[in-house]
C-alpha cells in the first residue's frame, strides 16, 4: 500500500460490542502491519477499560440516546446529535482515516454520518440476530456488512460469524480440558456445571442456581458460578453463599478455561456467548434475557436448532427445571458429547479475519486520499 492504513473503529457500552471490535482491530493489524487504528466510544462504557487494555487509543464522544418520553431532553436532541457528529468528524480528520468500522451502540451513528459526509468507506459488523438502530443506519451507506447470524435484515450483509480474539477462536477444548478443570477448582471426574450471566450478571439465574445447590450436590455435580460484577450471591445472613462443591466468582479472566472445563454451561444467550459456545463445542442451557427486543432468543435459534443447546425462558428456569433437565443431562455423558459435536458444527472462528480482509481488500492496493468535510 502506498501509505499506512488508518482505520477508525467505533462501538461501545457492553462487552458484546467491544470484544468483536477489538478482535477485528487485531486482525487488521495482522493483515496490514503498521496500520493506525483509533477507537471511538463514550466515557461511560466498558470501552474505557477494555480498549486501552488491548493496546488501542480510545477517543470519546458524548452518548446521545433517544429520550423515552417527551421532555426537554427531546428538544435538545438535534443539537446534541449534531455536536456528536462534529466531534466524530474531528476524530476522523485527526486520525487521517481511510475507512470506518462500526459494530453498534450509541456511538456508531454519529461516526457513520461523519464518515458519510467525508465519503469514507464504511464497514459494519452486526453481532445480534436482530440489528440495532445504529447499524441499520450504517448499513445504508456501507461498502461492506458482516453479520454473526442470518436474518438481520441489513442490506448486503454477509454471514461471517462473531469476531473473537485468538484465545477463544483457536481453543482446543479437549486439549485444554484437564488443565482448565484443575485451574478452576473442579475435582477430577466430577460432572462440572459452569453458570454465567454475562458481564452484567443475571440475578434470576443466580437465584435459581442458589436454590438448586442441595440437589446438585446430592447428584455429585460441582458448580462454578460466575455471578457478574457486584452480583455476589448471599446467604440468609448476608454473607457470600458457601456450599459443598460450589464456588462463586464475579468474573474469570480466561473464558476459554470455563468453556473447556464445563461439561455443561448455563448462560444468557448474548451474541458473543452463543458464538463462543459454538466455537468451543460446549453444550449449553441458554436462558435469554427477558427484556429488550427479544434478540437473545433469536441469537440462540440456530445453535438450539442444531442440537447444540437447550433453550428455556427466564421464568421457566426454576429449581424444578434444574432437577428435571439439567441434572439428568449432566449425568448423561453420551448426550453431552452429541450436543458438543452439534455445537461445534455451528462454530465459525475466522470472522475477525474475514472482516479485516473485507476492509483491506475493498480499499485495494492504493489507499484512497484522506478527505475532510467542511464544518466537520
Amino acid at each position: 500500500m502506498s501509505e499506512e492504513l488508518s482505520v477508525v473503529i467505533a462501538g461501545g457500552g457492553t462487552a458484546g460490542h467491544i470484544s468483536p471490535m477489538i478482535a477485528i482491530a487485531d486482525a487488521l493489524g495482522q493483515r496490514a502491519p503498521g496500520a493506525k487504528i483509533v477507537a471511538v466510544g463514550t466515557d461511560a462504557g466498558l470501552e474505557t477499560r477494555l480498549v486501552p487494555e488491548a493496546g488501542y487509543e480510545l477517543r470519546t464522544i458524548a452518548k446521545v440516546p433517544m429520550p423515552r418520553r417527551p421532555s426537554m431532553d427531546l428538544l435538545k436532541l438535534p443539537f446534541r446529535f449534531a455536536g456528536a457528529i462534529k466531534a466524530a468528524g474531528r476524530i476522523l480528520d485527526e486520525a487521517g482515516a481511510h475507512a470506518v468500522l462500526g459494530v453498534g451502540g450509541y456511538v456508531c451513528t454519529p461516526v457513520y454520518l461523519a464518515a458519510k459526509k467525508r465519503k469514507l468507506p464504511i464497514f459494519v459488523h452486526e453481532a445480534n440476530a436482530r440489528a440495532g438502530l445504529a447499524n441499520k443506519v450504517g448499513a445504508r451507506y456501507a461498502t461492506g456488512v458482516g453479520a454473526a447470524f442470518s436474518g438481520t435484515g441489513l442490506p448486503g450483509a454477509k454471514v461471517v460469524g462473531m469476531p473473537m480474539r485468538g484465545n477463544v477462536a483457536t481453543m482446543d477444548r479437549d486439549a485444554l480440558r484437564e488443565g482448565a478443570r484443575e485451574a478452576l477448582g473442579f475435582t477430577p471426574g466430577a460432572p462440572a456445571l459452569v453458570v454465567t450471566g454475562g458481564s452484567s450478571g443475571a440475578a434470576a439465574v443466580n437465584a435459581t442456581i442458589a436454590a438448586s445447590l442441595p440437589a446438585l450436590a446430592a447428584a455429585g455435580i460441582e458448580v462454578l458460578h460466575i455471578t457478574g460484577r457486584d452480583k455476589v450471591v448471599l446467604d440468609d445472613s448476608g454473607n457470600p453463599l458457601v456450599a459443598a462443591g460450589y464456588r462463586q466468582v464475579e468474573y474469570v479472566d480466561s473464558m476459554e478455561q470455563a468453556y473447556a472445563a464445563a461439561d455443561l454451561m448455563v448462560a444468557r444467550s448474548g451474541a458473543g456467548t452463543v458464538c463462543e459456545l459454538a466455537v468451543a463445542g460446549t453444550p449449553a442451557v441458554l436462558v435469554p434475557l427477558p427484556i429488550g427486543n427479544g434478540e437473545q432468543r433469536l441469537n440462540a435459534a440456530d445453535l438450539v436448532a442444531a442440537g447444540g443447546a437447550l433453550l428455556v425462558s427466564d421464568a421457566e428456569f426454576t429449581p424444578a427445571y434444574v432437577g428435571e433437565t439439567v441434572i439428568p443431562l449432566l449425568q448423561d455423558p453420551a448426550a453431552l458429547a452429541v450436543m458438543g459435536a452439534a455445537a461445534r458444527s455451528q462454530g465459525r472462528s475466522d470472522a475477525a479475519d474475514v472482516m479485516a480482509a473485507m476492509i483491506v481488500d475493498s480499499l485495494g492496493r492504493q489507499i484512497p486520499p484522506r478527505t475532510t468535510a467542511m464544518g466537520n
